[in-house]
């Protein structure tokens, strides 16, 4: 025992002097060794051989990097297969190797990052693109290229762009093709799009000819037209040709490539005539480098190195800026005092009776400490800024938006994580604020498949020979809308023919089957009925359907084909109109105020305020009044207004009575509360104004107080509505919404006058009371003004004449009187031509009065002088 305490204090102290010395010295090695695992054999494995080789030979003829330090390189062909690569990891492990640069496959990613955490050696991996390796599982993965998560999200952007809802992903089943697709997915639901169809294709041993037809036969059936391609370049090459033979890269198809293409057309081109023509139109997506000098100076040093037999693609710089990377933390952890030291693993070289040798494997003592300062890399190289940010992924995530054209291709925008899709590039949008509005967001013109640049709708009507399921409620009462045929699975009715009318003008057959909802001896419930959607009972719902919020949050309905919206309907009695009912509208406050303006706008006023004022039909003024009373209301079975009155309004359930019949509304209505029926009926307008035309003794009280209309619904999302929205608005316009309607609607036996109260009108009775006030008033007035003239004439005497009789002086006052009258100048005169007339008629006075004097005097004379003979 105290020889096994004496040895275990001795290693123990040889190993802490063994750090501390290490953190004292700071010595650099001569030599750090490093690994590569990678395909030789493919695009990015034959570009990223020549990059990595080349970074290592800049990096060692570069003394202020490391010092003197030289970086020693292997590389292992992993042919993208999980066990070789995992063979080959174990076997750097035992040769001190301190990082690897790759690997290429997510396969081998996957597999190789538990030996990298077991043994904590950082992995730098230039090509995989697998989101799912960020996780805090694989701590020693770094990747020094762009994830899936952000490509992904830059092609659910593209989908939204152009307005698509669906898409259909094709992928290599193995880790990379499956999570990235997983990826598209999430995104792709953020923004209420998804994906209606995916299929795997078997790696590359196994993927023939055969086998990608059967697939694409599948996806020539699916209504979607919008196609994701997700693989690497052997088998996407294949998927195009045989597509391009099965006439699936013609007119309506979109196909998106993943930047397994854009690397294949950096590198290769130009390509095979016959490989070309089989992917023109196509979009596909490049990660995005910005333009520098150090740059086009590599570009050109490649071609000279090449010899332009092999293009340098975006892989290649993330391969070489990897090895810069890994340098640049080399230094720091140099700097820092780290050493390179390797010791065994307890856990492994406990392992009894092995004979795999496993106890050759070593731990990279101070790979902690390598690994965060890789994380902690703050430089510029070719590709551009190289910083990690804290979810461990590049900064600054971009891509270039790829077009393929003719012999080549062209770059159409750009798509970066600052904001969104874009003409302009990244590196200018850096310097503005993110905008990421809608008005932002745009792309040069496209070169479809098929040689259109007309946008493809994206979506045909699935040839698979199956039918929509159309659910019809089968109504009890208001057939006119919706009917079924008694003995026959056939519908017929305003909302069936608006239906067959709108599929008639879409540019493609829909093949469907109506399917009954209902037993039609009651109207069904329309809530259940669109909830059919929702659990795949009905591809879609035709009828007189409301469109409400509650049924907008599970589906989509079309443009409105009608527009409804409830109202209240009551009896009416005419009220009996006496001679003082024109009292009624005004309050006594208004009739003070009227009365003032009386002989100028009286009338006028009274008779507009009348036409529009509320208080003068009636005392039912509309849904205030009925919520206010305790009395019955009643609402149309299976109709959405029973849930807005109990639930909107807050109207006790007790206080509605459920009708299923417009006799029923009749009946009910005209016992009214005090004998069992209802106070009034509240419903959607058309089944009133159906209603309303052969029931004339009642009437729409106030005014609608809900806005809304039918439509018919389909599943969240789906492409047909919106065609169908297209149809029905060109049936507005056409005119042929209106003759269905007038066919089906148009069927009155009561004037449109008698339909609402507000078209009501007064007769001569209800007036004659105003008028008598106005009589007296004139005759009061003419009064008046017949005394003031009266009294003018009585200031100045009447005229003595001994030739005029008493019936001249009459005539003379009568002529006084109606000049007067007849007087029109302004008042300002009046006075005047008063004062004039007054001066004539007393110089008159003063004539007649001279000229009777001398009579007098003769008459005088004469009686004097026969007084004296007598």
């Amino acid at each position: 025992m105290n020889a096994a305490w004496f040895l275990l204090l001795l290693s123990l102290h040889f190993g802490v002097f063994k750090i501390g010395y290490g953190r004292n010295a700071s010595t650099r090695p001569p030599v750090v060794n490093i690994g590569a695992i990678f395909s030789f054999d493919t695009t990015v494995g034959r570009v990223a051989k020549i990059a990595i080789n080349e970074a290592v030979k800049d990096v060692n003829s570069n003394l202020s990097i490391l010092q003197g330090t030289k970086l020693a390189v292997t590389m292992q062909d992993s042919n993208c297969s999980g066990f070789v690569g995992m063979v080959e990891a174990l076997q750097y492990m035992e040769t001190d190797v301190v990082a690897i640069i790759g690997p290429q496959c997510a396969v081998v990613a996957h597999i190789i990052s538990h030996v990298a955490n077991e043994l904590q050696v950082p992995l730098l991996s230039f090509a995989v693109t697998d989101p799912t390796l960020s996780s805090l599982q694989f701590p020693f993965f770094v990747r020094t290229t762009q994830s899936d998560l952000y490509q992904m999200t830059a092609v659910a952007e593209i989908v939204e762009h152009y307005g698509w809802k669906e898409v259909i992903a094709i992928f290599i089943d193995d880790d990379g093709g499956r999570n990235g697709v997983s990826a598209l997915n999430d995104k792709l639901a953020e923004r209420r799009c998804r994906i209606s169809y995916k299929v795997g294709i078997p790696p590359d041993s196994v993927a023939n000819r055969g086998a990608i037809m059967d697939i694409l036969v599948k996806v020539a059936l699916m209504q979607s037209r919008i196609v994701v391609l997700h693989v690497n370049s052997m088998i996407g090459f294949k998927v195009f040709s045989v597509a391009n033979y099965l006439g699936m890269m013609g007119n309506g198809y979109v196909w998106i490539a993943t930047d397994w293409l854009s690397s294949v057309l950096d590198s290769d081109s130009p390509l095979p005539s016959e490989t070309m023509e089989t992917i023109q139109g196509v979009l596909t997506l490049r990660p995005h480098t910005p333009d520098s000098d150090r740059k086009r100076a590599f570009f050109s040093r490649w071609n000279k190195i090449t010899g332009g037999s092999l293009g340098l693609n975006t892989y290649g710089l993330y391969a070489y800026d990897s090895v810069w990377l890994l340098a640049h933390a080399l230094d720091d952890f140099f700097n820092q005092g780290g050493i390179i030291s390797f010791s065994n693993d307890s856990r492994i070289s406990s392992v009894a009776g092995s004979t795999l040798h496993l106890d050759a494997m070593s731990i990279f003592d101070d790979g902690m400490l390598l690994l965060k300062n890789i994380l902690l890399s703050n430089f510029v190289g070719l590709t551009g800024p190289l910083k990690f940010n804290t979810d461990r992924s590049l900064i600054l995530p971009a891509y270039d938006i790829i077009n393929v054209l003719g012999t080549g291709f062209r770059r159409i925008g750009y798509w970066s994580n600052y904001s969104g899709l874009s003409t302009v590039s990244p590196e200018t949008l850096y310097t503005r604020q993110p905008n990421r509005s809608s008005a932002s967001q745009k792309l040069y013109s496209v070169i479809w498949p098929g040689e259109t640049s007309s946008k493809p709708r994206g979506w045909v009507f699935p040839n698979n020979g199956k039918q929509l399921r159309i659910g019809v409620p089968n109504r009890a009462s208001y057939r006119e809308f919706v009917s079924r045929v008694r003995g026959t699975d056939f519908f017929k009715g305003f909302c069936i023919d608006i239906f067959t009318a709108a599929v008639n003008l879409l540019p493609y057959a829909v093949p469907y089957k109506f399917i009954s909802f209902g037993d039609g001896r009651n109207n069904p419930s329309y809530t259940e009925l669109v909830n059919k959607i929702t659990t795949g009972d009905f591809d879609a719902v035709v009828g007189d359907i409301a469109i409400v919020t509650n049924r907008t949050k599970t589906v989509d309905f079309t443009q409105p084909y009608i527009s409804s919206g409830l109202v209240i309907v009551s009896p009416f009695k005419k009220q009996n109109t006496g001679a003082w009912a024109f009292l009624r509208p005004f309050s006594p406050r208004m009739w003070i105020v009227t009365g003032s303006f009386f002989l100028v706008v009286g009338i006028v006023v009274w008779i507009l305020e009348h036409r529009i004022n509320d208080d003068f039909r009636g005392p039912l003024k509309g849904i205030d009044s009925l919520i206010k009373s305790d009395e019955p209301i009643g609402f149309q079975v299976g109709s959405f207004a029973e849930h807005y009155l109990s639930q909107e309004l807050n109207i006790s359930r007790s206080r509605l009575v459920a009708l299923g019949s417009p006799e029923a509304y009749a009946s009910a209505l005209k016992l009214g509360p005090e004998k069992g029926g209802v106070a009034a009926v509240v419903d959607e307008r058309p089944y009133i104004e159906l209603f309303l035309s052969s029931q004339c003794t009642f009437r729409i009280v106030g005014q609608e107080f809900t806005k809304s209309g039918w439509g018919f619904a389909f599943p969240r999302d789906s492409p047909l509505a919106v065609d169908m929205s297209t149809a029905i608005l060109a049936l507005a316009e056409n005119g042929d919404l209106q003759r269905i309607r007038d066919k089906w609607l148009l069927q009155s036996t009561c004037s449109l006058e008698s339909t609402e109260i507000e078209s009501n009108r007064l007769h001569l009775s209800s007036f004659w009371g105003l008028f008598l006030i106005c009589g007296i008033a004139c005759f009061i007035a003419l009064f008046i003004y017949f005394l003031q003239i009266l009294r003018q004439l009585r200031r100045v005497p009447p005229p003595e004449s001994a030739s005029t009789g008493q019936g001249s002086l009459r005539s003379g006052g009568l002529q006084r009187f109606l000049s007067l009258m007849d007087e029109k100048e302004d008042q300002s005169k009046s006075g005047q031509k008063r004062r004039k007339i007054e001066k004539s008629l007393s110089d008159n006075d003063r004539d007649d009065e001279l000229g009777r004097k001398p009579k007098r005097r003769e008459t005088e004379m004469t009686r004097s002088d026969v007084n004296s003979g007598n």
